[in-house]
């Protein structure tokens, strides 16, 4: 069986009104969802961070120790 690595709209509409996937209706976790960067819960308000990818923890890695040392540079 092949796995699908691009999901059609409607997949990724499912999975985006499926409660069970947004921890506290604010954090996306899906491991299905192979997108990093998937629509926040209202689509106008941009994008969020699926932490079921384990790529995303790294970029909040480094998000957060950017604005550390960027920081601390501008003191």
């Amino acid at each position: 069986m092949e796995i699908d690595n691009n999901p059609s709209e409607e997949t990724k509409n499912r999975w985006h009104n499926d409660p069970n996937n947004w921890i506290w209706g604010i954090f996306y976790y899906n491991p299905e969802d192979k997108r990093i960067f998937p629509p926040k819960k209202i689509k106008e308000l941009g994008w969020t961070i699926n932490f079921a990818n384990p790529n995303s923890l790294f970029i909040v890695f480094i998000i957060i120790a950017s604005a550390f040392i960027f920081g601390k540079l501008l003191k």
